[in-house]
């Protein structure tokens, strides 16, 4: 009797021991559920990353909770045009018709060059950035003058009404002289002749009343942006000049 007993009391001891590996599995989730819980308060792809770490860790590989692979996107699919693409697009359409319009600006000029005769005197240059009307300042002004020549006046009138367009373009005038002194009381540098010369003509473009003022400015370079060499007579004269760069006005907006 005392045999069965403890024959008894031994199965029974193996018995009860048996409920540690459904407990231990039962905390394994209660874990795991706890981290989801944990990171969903706020959640950033580093602590993505951590939890789907452990999932995997916690269940002997795989792909873990967090991290399934991502459904693949057709091959159709194409992603909607952002507000930047539709402005760049604007941009090239409008480029292109700023082009085409300076280039009949340019021929306009070159057709009164060539009708006046007046290549040796005025040119034009037309890039990806604007037209360049070059004229030399001895058609335009006397020596050590600011003033605009009143027999040549015709010129500035009739190149600004070929400046005239819709939309309007953006115009610089700038001044350039030689690199030899100026003497006279009226002008301290060639850097002030070029600015007046490049104001005082400018004033003459605006007598027409289509153009906007908004849109021009003057600049004077003096003798520091030459075109030619400085040493020869011709060179100084081709680097006496105003040049006229007009190019478009891309915001189609008056500037202030």
């Amino acid at each position: 009797m005392s045999r069965k007993r403890k024959k008894n009391k031994h199965n029974d001891e193996h018995m009860d021991e048996s409920w540690l590996i459904p407990y231990a599995d039962l905390l394994t989730l209660l874990l795991a559920l706890f981290i989801v819980l944990f990171a969903s308060s706020s959640v950033d792809s580093t602590k993505f990353k951590q939890i789907s770490e452990s999932f995997e860790t916690i269940f002997n590989g795989g792909y873990g909770v967090m991290n399934f692979p991502s459904e693949t996107p057709p091959l159709n699919a194409t992603n909607p045009p952002t507000k930047n693409d539709q402005k760049h697009r604007n941009n090239i359409g409008s480029g292109n018709i700023d082009q085409k319009a300076l280039k009949e600006m340019q021929a306009q000029v070159n057709q009164y060059i060539k009708a006046k005769n007046l290549s040796g005197n005025l040119k034009t240059n037309l890039s990806d950035e604007g037209l360049l009307i070059t004229i030399t300042n001895d058609v335009l002004f006397d020596s050590g003058s600011a003033i605009v020549k009143p027999e040549e006046k015709n010129i500035a009138k009739q190149i600004s009404n070929m400046l005239v367009s819709n939309p309007p373009f953006n115009v610089i005038v700038s001044g350039h002289t030689d690199n030899i002194p100026i003497k006279n009381d009226l002008f301290q540098s060639n850097w002030d002749l070029s600015v007046s010369r490049a104001v005082n003509f400018m004033k003459v473009l605006l007598e027409n009343n289509q153009l906007k003022p908004q849109l021009f400015s003057a600049k004077g370079y003096g003798e520091f942006k030459p075109i030619a060499s400085n040493n020869t007579p011709t060179g100084r004269a081709k680097n006496r000049r105003v040049e006229i760069f007009v190019q478009p006005n891309h915001k189609n907006t008056i500037l202030q």
